[in-house]
């Protein structure tokens, strides 16, 4: 396909170990602090549940607006995620400007739709309020080599998105080799993905740190080439702070410092929050705020 064509897409499994292995022995052992709590303003607090409705997401939001009164000492979350329909409910009881507002879209979670439709679902959550858009890349057609379609179809999502931020999700459990992972990562990249993401959560496995590795070095390879910094999210099963401390220190070896921030790097989370606050405040690991 020529707009990969300008990029080597085979992985070396062997070799994303050892660089794995490197980095792994590269975390300062003990519980960092300062790393937890700039962990924390990098979470899109997510909940993408059935039961979701207007009451459940008004009492997060409201959770969310007074974190600066509870918790001081933390930065506030970068996002909340959540399905198209309650987008406006966010709109209204979100009190904080410094919190995004991220929407799925296009037919979330297996991405099986027409374009038209994914289209329509994506302009109506922009009009409620959302402010960026997690869809899911056609994995189906990705599996069959329909590259050109799937191509095609991030294009138009990200024409009709304009300055909103698009983060398309790879389902990388679904991708079971990893140059698989490096092509999708690439072909999202070049179609126009402003952040490239693991995982729905709704599939085992979410994400990994072998992935988080191959989609790393996509978007360095990306940003040697043209200059431009691609974002990374990392979702899917993340609800422990070792975890959480791997996936920022592979952010950081392999693409470094400047990706380090809300607007290159997010982690797709529900309990992370809980598990950092716990540490942080010394609380244990089942501290319950959110």
């Amino acid at each position: 396909m020529k707009i990969l064509s300008d990029f080597n897409l085979t992985v070396d499994p062997d070799q994303v170990q050892q660089t794995l292995e490197k980095i792994k022995s590269s975390i300062p052992p003990g519980n960092n602090k300062n790393l937890l709590k700039q962990i924390f303003g990098l979470i899109d607090l997510t909940t993408l549940s059935e039961q979701d409705n207007i009451e459940s997401v008004s009492l997060l939001c409201e959770k969310v607006n007074r974190l600066a009164e509870m918790f001081p000492e933390m930065p506030g979350v970068a996002a909340i995620c959540i399905y198209p329909e309650l987008v406006s409910v966010v709109k209204e009881k979100l009190d904080n400007p410094l919190v995004s507002i991220a929407s799925v879209g296009g037919g979330f979670p297996a991405s099986q739709t027409f374009t038209n439709i994914k289209v329509m679902e994506i302009e109506q959550a922009i009009e409620q309020g959302a402010e960026e858009i997690d869809i899911v890349m056609p994995v189906g057609k990705f599996l069959m080599n329909d590259l050109e379609y799937v191509e095609y179809e991030i294009q138009v999502i990200k024409q009709r998105l304009g300055p909103v931020h698009l983060k398309v999700i790879l389902e990388t459990g679904s991708l079971k080799d990893l140059s698989l992972i490096r092509k999708a990562s690439l072909l999202s990249i070049l179609a126009g993905a402003n952040f490239i993401k693991t995982s729905t959560g709704k599939i085992s496995p979410g994400a990994t740190p072998e992935a988080m590795v191959v989609m790393c070095g996509a978007i360095k390879d990306y940003y040697n080439s043209t200059g431009k910094k691609i974002g990374i999210k990392p979702a899917g099963g993340i609800s422990d702070t070792q975890t959480a401390l791997l996936y920022f220190y592979i952010v950081k070896e392999i693409l470094g410092e400047e990706w380090l921030n809300s607007e290159r790097f997010r982690i797709g989370a529900s309990r992370l929050a809980n598990r950092i606050l716990g540490e942080f405040f010394d609380q244990g690991p089942d501290f319950g705020y959110f």
